[in-house]
């Protein structure tokens, strides 16, 4: 087992932190990963693909392990849908295992190269959260192999407590071995999605609440930089499951030479050079011409068929797009607020950024519901994701915007989502997830990691 001292960074480029890089390749050398710490007084965080826009997956000086090469898919069984893999596997492994015997995977992210492990420590959510709620709730078991040298295994109803607590523990009790899925039975490789325009913030919200019922998915796309009346405006798609006998050609269509993004445009230019032209236009008043293209363009509405790997990876769209942001990099913010006080909510922290002039370059709007897990995101409502550039000369000032964007969301009666939030302190923690819940987060870290070995550079930040 080999460690290299090395510098890793967030998915957004924006936070950086040296690290012994460790890639185990099996359950053994975790555990010795753990006894090394112990031994030379180090802490121990999980990397999946390292796609947080955060400090989920990093460490100051600390092991970091890569868990990219446990990532065996262990058993498929087409007849069931259940599939068993180590958690290194990825998103994008799952889905083209599946699709082809007609099945999907019932919650993803926005991007395809997220570990199975990563994905269950942030509890990830989709564009159908409303309806199937997080990844957590499709986990049949999963094993994992704790500090002490314990290997457990966890269902909803054996290690129950456990199962709820490290499904969203941000890998600080424990490491994800192996993960069993329920899978989604569909009858066509295509979605049926209507895109329409909404004008403003009302519109947007009003039209999440009343076509998510109507939906299998529905996800908005918000212009950040737009004001006045039209403060709040975008786009929204929402998308059915197409029902038996829609599709003509339903294995063609699940196919996976039908679902791939293609790497080129129009079948020749590379889509790995295009955050090279999108670099320039990663500004205020360059993005405001893109939104208000972007806009006007989506005036007409229309319905189309999609693939669904099109559909749900707009992420994967454009290769290494994040660069685009330039050196600083980017953070994400993403608030959930309940239905009642998102719109004034979002009304406020839009119309500040723009007072800032700190805009966000792209927003995305949800419609969430709550669930059991104990450091839950969750709530009956919305959440609004919002990207911003940052530089070594508006970093401060975005901190300082951010911690305000904290103080409406908290009045709001909101929550967060850690696999995004950079700049949420230990005191907005306290608050919305409350005392006695970080108590017994707590409690459970003393069962499973006596000798506090699990630690990541947003463990301290927000429980340290």
């Amino acid at each position: 087992m080999q460690k290299n001292f090395t510098q890793l960074e967030n998915f957004g480029h924006s936070l950086r932190a040296p690290a012994y890089l460790i890639k185990p390749a099996n359950n053994g050398e975790i555990y010795s990963a753990f006894q090394l710490a112990k031994k030379t007084g180090l802490t121990v965080t999980a990397r999946g693909a390292g796609r947080s826009y955060n400090d989920a997956a990093l460490s100051g000086g600390g092991i970091v392990l890569d868990m990219r090469g446990m990532n065996a898919i262990t058993n498929w069984d087409k007849s069931t849908g259940l599939i068993t893999a180590q958690s290194g596997a990825t998103l994008e492994q799952v889905w083209q295992k599946v699709e082809p015997d007609g099945w999907w995977p019932p919650v993803v992210s926005g991007t395809m190269k997220t570990t199975l492990g990563g994905c269950l420590s942030a509890n990830i959510h989709g564009k159908n959260n409303f309806k199937m709620g997080t990844i957590g709730e499709h986990v049949v078991e999963f094993s994992a192999i704790l500090p002490t040298g314990a290997e457990i295994t966890c269902t909803p109803k054996k290690n129950a407590d456990l199962f709820h607590a490290m499904i969203s523990g941000l890998g600080m009790l424990g490491i994800f071995t192996s993960i069993t899925m329920q899978m989604k039975r569909i009858h066509s490789g295509l979605l049926t999605v209507d895109a329409f325009p909404v004008q403003n913030l009302h519109g947007q919200l009003s039209s999440l609440l009343d076509g998510a019922p109507n939906h299998d998915y529905i996800v908005g796309w918000m212009d950040c930089i737009a004001g006045g009346k039209s403060l709040g405006r975008g786009q929204i798609h929402a998308a059915r499951y197409l029902h038996e006998g829609e599709d003509p050609n339903p294995r063609e269509t699940m196919q996976i030479e039908n679902q791939i993004l293609p790497p080129r445009i129009f079948g020749v230019f590379p889509k790995s050079m295009l955050h090279y032209f999108m670099s320039p236009f990663m500004n205020n008043f360059g993005t405001w011409g893109i939104n208000t293209a972007k806009y006007v363009a989506s005036l007409r509405r229309h319905t189309f068929r999609q693939p669904h790997a099109a559909f749900h990876f707009l992420l994967d769209y454009v290769p290494d797009w994040e660069f685009s942001y330039g050196r600083g990099g980017l953070i994400q913010y993403q608030s959930f607020i309940p239905t009642e006080t998102a719109e004034s909510a979002w009304a406020e922290m839009l119309k500040l950024s723009q007072k800032y002039g700190l805009p966000a370059y792209l927003g995305v709007t949800k419609r969430h519901r709550p669930d059991k897990f104990l450091l839950t995101h969750a709530v009956d409502g919305f959440s609004l994701a919002m990207d911003f550039k940052v530089t070594n000369n508006n970093r401060a000032k975005l901190h300082g915007m951010l911690q305000e964007f904290d103080r409406i969301v908290l009045q709001a009666g909101g929550r967060f989502y850690f696999a995004k939030n950079s700049e949420t302190t230990s005191e907005t923690v306290k608050r919305f997830y409350g005392e006695e819940t970080i108590a017994k987060f707590k409690k459970l870290k003393k069962r499973t990691d006596p000798n506090g070995l699990l630690e990541s550079d947003l463990y301290r930040r927000l429980f340290g």
